[in-house]
């Protein structure tokens, strides 16, 4: 799989999920809109599709992986911030095949690029926290 389709991909989907986030657009909308009028050639569109697909309907359950390490409620995050968080452990829970540490990288230049000054600080802290949780076995071996 060629890197940057991937990284478009997510780049596309965090767009996406702020818009579902903050408006309710529904997925179908979003996911026409974007393969007509965003998406650029050098884009993995079907992982596009499933991130835009998938972090919706498993939104309860990736928000319990996190709400353990937060310090705020869910609500009070930055929307940007929540979006990244909900796309990262997306990636850390059900894409085994995604090295943790490309996830978690991933989602901080994500964060770099659309989030908050220092928001990648905290992303960072609460990925490497989840990622503890999910990915025990692949940590450990290194």
């Amino acid at each position: 799989m060629n890197p940057t389709a991937r990284r478009n991909a997510r780049y596309y989907a965090l767009q996406a999920m702020y818009q579902w986030q903050i408006n309710k657009t529904p997925v179908s909308e979003l996911e026409t809109d974007f393969l007509i009028n965003h998406i650029k050639k050098k884009t993995d569109r079907d992982y596009f599709k499933e991130l835009i697909h998938s972090v919706p309907q498993s939104c309860d359950e990736l928000d319990q992986h996190m709400i353990p390490f937060l310090s705020r409620p869910l609500n009070e995050l930055d929307p940007v911030e929540l979006a990244i968080l909900r796309l990262g452990i997306y990636e850390l829970a059900h894409r085994l095949d995604i090295p943790c540490r490309v996830s978690i990288n991933e989602s901080l230049e994500l964060t770099k690029q659309f989030g908050s000054t220092d928001g990648f600080k905290f992303v960072n802290g609460i990925l490497d926290q989840v990622a503890r949780q999910l990915r025990k076995t692949e940590l450990s071996r290194k």
